[in-house]
């Protein structure tokens, strides 16, 4: 018999295919995202459209607040009564308090429910991605053990990148250096920014808001296979860079999709309101046939 598992995470986490929420047991803990003052739930009374028409007019990066280590212990301890695992998935520890709160509240929790909290070292879609692979191996493995193994492993196959067109966030949360954000902003240089070891980075910049999707398109093309991909634009319609990439990657990768959505306001805390990106978890060369 297949064990019983939950899985939890943050409202920061993006999908691909944004149903795998409402057909697996999956349960969100909103974020708070506190703007000019005021404090909003993020994906309950702030949607992300909003969020980032409130960002660009307030000008500098929000404040985010994780669910607290109370808040992870309520949910654990309610999950524990009526399943065999917990598998909360949570943002890189380095940008967020959300693992180091759910690590205090496993703590917490006496049940012979076995709860692991898992540093995604990502965010927005990466997170998505591990939560997804935790739903389908809670389908097809066995033990609790496996499921868990699986999506441990799963974390250093997730890569996403971003060019970011208004570098004022990543100056203000020092992943930029103030004088070099000043020069990119005066000669209209887009940063190109990876998420690595559960941190962002510059890796290069781009001089020419045309060579956008050749970078982009050349990031995904260095992967063999893809288990899943992800457009992340900052619009809710599919921009025209979205779909001249969709286009470009059709020829690279047939049959694979590249579904697009909106990061979420959580990244835009770091990015700002102004990105285009993607995410991507590498295929092992092993891994079962997809079928969800």
């Amino acid at each position: 018999m297949m064990p019983s598992i939950q899985i939890v995470t943050d409202s920061g986490a993006r999908f691909s295919n944004p149903r795998l929420v409402r057909h697996f047991p999956v349960t969100i803990l909103p974020n708070i995202i506190e703007i000019g003052g005021r404090r909003y739930q993020e994906g309950i009374d702030l949607d992300t459209e909003t969020a980032f028409e409130l960002m660009s007019r307030e000008g500098r990066p929000p404040t985010v607040i994780p669910p607290s280590e109370n808040d992870y212990a309520e949910l654990y301890a309610r999950l524990s009564h009526f399943c065999d695992a917990v598998i909360s998935v949570h943002p890189s520890r380095e940008l967020s308090e959300s693992w180091r709160n759910g690590r205090l509240a496993a703590q917490q929790v006496s049940s012979d429910c076995e709860i692991a909290v898992v540093d995604s070292q990502s965010l927005c879609a990466g997170q998505g991605m591990l939560i997804r692979v935790a739903a389908r191996a809670a389908q097809e493995l066995d033990t609790t053990e496996e499921v868990i193994q699986a999506v441990r492993q799963a974390v250093n196959r997730i890569y996403s990148v971003y060019c970011v067109g208004d570098v004022g966030f990543l100056s203000a949360k020092g992943i930029m250096k103030p004088s070099h954000a000043i020069l990119s902003a005066h000669l209209d240089i887009m940063p190109f920014v990876s998420l690595e070891d559960g941190q962002i980075i510059v890796i290069e910049k781009i001089r020419n808001r045309g060579d956008v999707i050749e970078r982009l398109v050349e990031f995904l093309v260095e992967f063999t296979e893809l288990e899943d991909a992800v457009v992340l634009q900052d619009q809710k319609q599919i921009s025209e860079e979205t779909r001249i990439m969709q286009d470009r990657l059709a020829l690279e990768f047939p049959g694979q999709h590249f579904p697009f959505t909106m990061y979420s306001a959580t990244m835009a805390s770091f990015l700002g309101a102004k990105a285009t990106g993607v995410a991507v978890l590498e295929k092992e060369s092993d891994d079962l046939d997809d079928d969800f």
